[in-house]
């Protein structure tokens, strides 16, 4: 298993450690229920240092982006980042991923720590055939950045601490490139994946313990603690966030998935698939990804089977978990387009009983 810079930290900290993603990672100190609402109601820090990140740029990034990207790199301005998705030729998702758009000619992205090197193959490609030089203009630079993802409603505030820059009275899904915690060129993103505010913090791999450390001190006062993997789940779930390998993966179009939103039908936005997506938001799908609630008593777990009132197989349980905020048990599933309207009773199948469940608008959880 692979290690991030930040290993040593979890385990002194006594956090129970697991695989995810091919690294060990932390996947609770304290215990999942109090992290996730230590992290909804104040603010919590997650090592997030196994995502990826790549950076395009030069006179051909732009083009790159808008064609291997469904949302609109267009409507991107500098200091702005968007939530977007890879399509795969074949009408499914590679990967979903955050666009940081750092100057016109210049791009930086986060990619799933999972999708790393299947991301990488797929976009060097395209990026070759479309003129970028892989390693100057396209550059893999997972291995160069920290990530701490620090989250909650006090989570500013307390970073605020740590710089001269204005980062307390950022606007959702912007980024600075400042000096944070005495370190320059730190990419500081107010983005997560929490539901809960925040900000996320890049760091140069040689700072990551100066960083790691003052952020805790910063945070001190606000009540600041780690929060491992399994909360960083639940809060997302709660949210209706996608996690790529469960909502969405290679055989789910964003159509299917849910993230029509972010899927930009606009002149000059020709992006892979476009057609099929085009195609499939006109005359809609067989199949959605929904959210639902249990009326009976029961947890939802993925690849559970979902039926209708008489057994029949209808579709499978996606992410599915008690929700901490909302006191009930949630989750999301890919089912037959006919069942996928808000309130329609649906039933899992949970140890071989049909347990009653309803469709639900998502989030799960408002503030």
């Amino acid at each position: 298993m692979k290690e991030t810079v930040f290993c040593q930290k979890h385990k002194d900290l006594g956090a129970k450690m697991a695989e995810f993603a091919g690294y060990n990672m932390p996947i609770q100190y304290e215990g999942l229920t109090v992290e996730h609402h230590n992290v909804r109601n104040n603010v919590g820090v997650f090592d997030v240092s196994h995502m990826g990140e790549f950076r395009a740029k030069g006179p051909h990034a732009k083009a790159f982006m808008q064609y291997v990207t469904v949302n609109d790199i267009a409507a991107l301005v500098d200091g702005k980042v968007q939530y977007t998705c890879l399509p795969n030729g074949k009408g499914g998702i590679v990967d979903d991923m955050l666009v940081y758009r750092i100057a016109d000619d210049h791009y930086f992205m986060v990619p799933n720590a999972a999708n790393i090197d299947k991301d990488w193959n797929w976009m060097s490609q395209i990026a070759e055939k479309m003129g970028l030089v892989i390693g100057e203009d396209f550059k893999n630079e997972s291995e160069e950045w920290a990530q701490l993802a620090v989250q909650g409603p006090n989570a500013l505030k307390a970073m605020q601490k740590l710089t001269s820059a204005n980062v307390v009275d950022m606007e959702y899904y912007t980024f600075q490139i400042i000096n944070f915690a005495g370190v320059d060129n730190i990419i500081f993103s107010t983005t997560g994946y929490t539901g809960a505010g925040g900000c996320e913090i890049y760091i140069p791999m040689q700072y990551a313990d100066k960083v790691w450390n003052a952020v805790f001190e910063a945070g001190a006062e606000f009540g600041i603690k780690p929060a491992g993997l399994g909360c960083r789940d639940t809060l997302r779930l709660e949210m209706g966030f996608c996690l790529y390998g469960h909502e969405i993966d290679d055989e789910i179009s964003p159509i299917e998935g849910g993230l029509g939103w972010i899927t930009k039908f606009v002149d000059g936005n020709n992006f892979i698939n476009r057609e099929i997506f085009e195609m499939q938001k006109a005359n809609g799908c067989t199949k959605k990804v929904v959210g639902f609630e249990m009326i009976d008593r029961g947890i939802p777990r993925s690849h559970y089977e979902v039926c209708d009132a008489n057994g029949n197989v209808i579709g499978e349980v996606r992410s599915g978990s008690p929700s901490p905020s909302t006191g009930k048990n949630i989750g999301t599933a890919v089912v037959k387009t006919a069942f996928s309207k808000k309130d329609t009773e649906i039933f899992i199948k949970i140890r071989e009983k049909l347990l009653k469940a309803v469709v639900v608008k998502m989030p799960f959880y408002k503030a």
